[in-house]
C-alpha cells in the first residue's frame, strides 16, 4: 500500500527500537494506519513485514500524519527531529500534534514545543516508562502535558499505546519534571538493588535465597524485583541499558544545581553508572551495576567472566 492510498487519520512512529516498535504495534492493534521510520533501514523492514507502512524520509513518514509520535534517545534528537536538516517541523500539516516520548529537561521542552507551536503544530510533552514488554502490549505509563488540543488530536494514539495517560498540566515541562522524578528513583533504586544483590554474594549468601527473601520483605523495591533476576541469570542483554542513566541522572543532577537542590543519592549514584559505562558495560543492562560491585569487591556472581554486550 502507498503512503498515500488510505484516506483515514494516521500516525507517524519515528524510532522503532525496542520501546517505538511495540508502541507503533499497539496502535496498529488499535486500527490506525501507522507509518514508521529509523534510522536503521532493518526496524523499518520489520515494521513493514509485521504489517504497518514503512517511510524512507523523516519528511515522508509524516505526510498527511494527524500525530506524529517521536521514539528518540534523548532532547538532542528530539530537535533535530523537529528542527533538523532534515527535521519534519515544516512539513506536518498544520493542526496535527508531536507527541515527544523522549526523557529531557523540562525547560527544553518547553523551548522545542513553543517553537513547533510557533509553526502551528500541537506539541504533546509525554516521557513513557514501562519498559518494551508493556510498550509491546499498549499498557505504558504516560506522563503527559500540553495544550487541550494537543490532546484531543493526540488522544487515538494515547489510548493505544497507555494503560495509563497522566494529564500533568496545560504546558510542555511538566511531564517532563514528572519523568524526571521517575528517573531519579529508578536510578538509585537500581544501584541500591545491585549494591545489596553483590554485598550478599560478598557474604557467601545463596542469591536465590536472598532473592526469595528480600522480595517478600520490606527492604524489596519494584527495581529489586524486576531488575535482579537479570543478574540471577548473568543475562545482561540491554532491556534499559547503562548509559540511559548516565543519560537520566545526569538530567536530574544539571537540574537540581541549577536549584540548588542537593541530591547526594543521586550523585553516588551517577557515579556507579559512570563507573560501569568507563568498564565496558554502557550498552548492557542497568543491573550490570551488579558486575561492577563484584569487580570491585570480588564478589563471585552467576556467569561472571561474561563480555560486555556489543552487538
Amino acid at each position: 500500500m502507498s503512503l498515500n492510498e488510505n484516506p483515514r487519520c494516521r500516525a507517524a512512529v519515528i524510532g522503532l527500537g525496542s520501546m517505538g516498535f511495540g508502541m507503533a504495534q499497539s496502535m496498529k492493534r488499535a486500527g490506525i494506519e501507522v507509518v514508521g521510520y529509523d534510522v536503521a533501514q532493518v526496524a523499518i523492514e520489520r515494521f513493514v513485514a509485521e504489517g504497518g507502512l514503512g517511510a524512507g524520509t523523516l519528511k515522508e513518514a509524516v505526510q498527511n500524519a494527524g500525530i506524529v509520535v517521536s521514539v528518540v534517545v534523548n532532547a538532542a534528537q528530539t530537535e533535530a527531529v523537529l528542527f533538523g536538516p532534515d527535521g519534519i517541523a515544516e512539513a506536518m500539516k498544520p493542526g496535527a500534534a508531536f507527541v515527544s516520548s523522549a526523557t529531557m529537561d523540562p525547560a527544553v521542552a518547553r523551548s522545542l514545543a513553543k517553537r513547533a507551536e510557533a509553526l502551528g503544530l500541537h506539541y504533546l510533552d509525554a516521557p513513557i516508562s514501562g519498559g518494551a514488554a508493556r510498550a509491546a502490549k499498549g499498557e505504558l505509563t504516560i506522563m503527559a502535558s500540553g495544550s487541550a488540543e494537543a490532546f484531543a488530536v493526540a488522544r487515538p494514539a494515547l489510548d493505544a499505546m497507555a494503560a495509563e495517560v497522566y494529564e500533568l498540566g496545560d504546558a510542555a515541562g511538566t511531564g517532563a519534571a514528572f519523568k524526571m522524578i521517575n528517573q531519579l528513583l529508578a536510578g538509585v533504586h537500581i544501584a541500591a538493588a545491585c549494591e545489596a544483590i553483590s554485598f550478599a554474594a560478598k557474604q557467601g549468601l545463596d542469591l536465590a535465597k536472598v532473592y526469595e527473601v528480600i522480595t517478600a520483605s520490606a527492604g524489596n523495591s519494584w527495581m529489586f524485583e524486576n531488575r535482579i533476576p537479570h543478574v540471577l541469570a548473568g543475562d545482561y542483554t540491554p532491556l534499559s541499558a547503562v548509559e540511559i542513566f548516565v543519560k537520566d541522572l545526569g538530567i536530574v543532577q544539571d537540574m537540581a544545581r541549577a536549584e540548588r537542590y542537593p541530591v547526594p543519592l543521586v550523585a553516588a549514584a551517577l557515579q556507579m553508572y559512570l563507573a560501569a559505562s568507563g568498564a565496558g558495560m554502557g550498552r548492557d543492562d542497568d543491573s550490570s551495576l551488579a558486575r561492577l560491585y563484584a569487580q570491585l569487591s570480588g564478589a563471585e556472581l552467576p556467569g561472571q567472566g561474561k563480555e560486555p554486550h556489543t552487538a
